[in-house]
């Protein structure tokens, strides 16, 4: 295509692009898109947020290094802060659906059910978040060290029967609470 060619759609093209912008900004002002939790996303626009969601993580877990998680230790503590930050919104082995779950859009997965993920993927989402769905960055307020046991954990759950479960959070020493105003770990002994 020659230059003379390109000079002649740019103003068309422009235009799109203008139109395209405008209707975006008044599809917006107008709050024709439906954010409710209990309405689900049209079907494009789920598999849209999807792929971006998926596609970030993917590009962003890759120079994770991933040390030894076979650590029983490792696998308790992650137990014992899976049990405390986690259950809520994703379940345990054996645990039955609770009412904060069902009104939740995207509703998380429950961990227990599915193939466990890279553990580097595991890592990069515990420790960022994501946007838009209640997933906490739990690296703001926790250690790499500590999300490593939790992956440990994850790694192992969904093989895990109730018992088993229950026998890993047992077997910690408690739960690390971190103070806010110090950052410093504290015990909660009542996990």
């Amino acid at each position: 295509m020659c230059i003379r060619h390109l000079r002649a759609i740019a103003p068309v093209v422009g235009g799109l692009v203008l139109a395209g912008a405008v209707g975006a900004g008044l599809f917006a002002t107008l709050g024709l898109y439906n954010i409710a939790a209990d309405a689900p996303h049209l079907a494009l626009t789920r598999q849209f947020i999807s792929y971006v969601r998926e596609r970030s993580i993917a590009v962003r877990a890759t120079s994770v290094v991933v040390p030894d998680l076979s650590g029983k230790q490792m696998i308790a503590e992650g137990a014992s802060d899976y049990e405390a930050m986690c259950t809520g919104c994703h379940l345990a082995p054996g645990m039955a659906e609770n009412e904060m779950r069902p009104g939740m859009n995207p509703k998380p997965p429950q961990l227990a059910s599915i193939p466990a993920l890279a553990p580097a993927t595991q890592f990069w989402i515990i420790k960022h978040g994501i946007k838009m769905t209640g997933m906490s960055a739990w690296g703001v307020t926790h250690s790499d060290q500590e999300i490593w046991n939790m992956v440990a954990l994850l790694q192992r759950l969904p093989t895990l029967s109730a018992q088993q479960y229950r026998a890993l959070t047992s077997a910690s020493a408690g739960h690390h609470e971190h103070d806010e105003n110090t950052g410093n770990m504290k015990m909660d002994m009542e996990h």
